[in-house]
């Protein structure tokens, strides 16, 4: 019978046949995307810690004598109605965008993880008990699931992360009850189970190594489409209020202004627009490098 592979071990196989870091010129075109997109990634991950060193001014600074004004040597990305630099705005936006997305990310999956894992494991009457739950939230679509939950808990940051997590546990959980379901029952777990080992270690030692990189390719995926989630809630009126503004908040102000200063919507958008490409180039690439099938090619 052929035995699950852990992401260690394939990593460890990968890195004997190829070196870690290659010259660019021996790069594929697929490897030179997920380069760009990590690049592309890292820079935004620098916007949102530390802001101050890339953005040129403060993103509450007013220049009333450069209101709309269009993208110039003085302001890359323009200014907006108040004359502040979009430029500016955008990069200390993504502070909340990222910390929406990455710790709604956590959240879910700490918590859908933690359900599959415990319904595919324990099985019986608590995995019916958990997985009719599981229906119920995956019979209602993601965003109206984040949707109806904003709106009851009011705008505040925490309230969204809570609302995108919550929407995320059932993909998360189901993916993980498959995992365990298909793992628990492999040989080498029996032949630990008939050695005496407790069901706990038998859980943490051999089931739960072999299950989770499906969970993190899933979860590198799912960041952008929290951030999407996130930025949607905040479009609508349901997201952060403060005089920073998030992606989605600087979106829905800039949407009055297409036809006569569309930079303003237009940069947040494409901002939103690379980073979710980039961490979905990124999850791909980390799903075929953990592919066990590949692996062995």
């Amino acid at each position: 019978m052929k035995e699950v592979i852990s992401a260690k071990t394939v990593w460890k196989e990968r890195s004997e046949r190829t070196p870690i870091i290659k010259p660019v010129r021996s790069l594929s075109a697929a490897e030179l995307f997920v380069c760009a997109a990590a690049l592309v990634v890292l820079f935004i991950i620098v916007c949102a810690v530390i802001p101050g060193w890339v953005a040129p001014y403060a993103p509450t600074q007013m220049f009333t004598d450069h209101i709309l004004q269009p993208p110039s040597t003085a302001h890359l990305l323009g200014t907006d109605y108040f004359g502040r630099d979009v430029f500016s705005l955008v990069v200390y936006g993504s502070r909340d965008s990222l910390f929406i997305g990455t710790a709604s990310v956590l959240a879910g999956g700490i918590l859908g993880g933690t359900i599959g894992a415990l319904s595919g494991y324990v099985g019986g009457l608590l995995d019916r008990i958990l997985m009719r739950f599981i229906d119920v939230l995956m019979t209602i679509p993601g965003i109206l699931l984040a949707l109806a939950i904003a709106a009851a808990l009011g705008p505040h940051l925490f309230n969204i992360v809570f609302a995108v997590a919550v929407s995320a546990v059932p993909g998360y959980a189901r993916v993980m009850r498959g995992q365990i379901l298909s793992i628990k029952n492999r040989s080498f777990v029996t032949a630990s189970r008939s050695i005496g080992t407790s069901p706990l270690r038998r859980f943490w030692w051999h089931v739960l190594p072999n299950a989770w990189s499906p969970l993190l390719v899933m979860a590198t995926i799912g960041l952008g489409s929290s951030i999407l989630v996130g930025s949607g809630l905040s479009f609508l009126g349901l997201g952060v209020i403060k005089e920073i503004p998030d992606w989605g908040t600087l979106l829905s102000q800039g949407r009055g202004y297409l036809t006569v200063a569309w930079w303003i919507a237009t940069f947040p958008g494409l901002a939103i627009t690379l980073f979710v490409l980039s961490v979905n180039l990124i999850g791909d690439y980390i799903r075929d490098q953990l592919d066990p099938k590949k692996s062995r090619a």
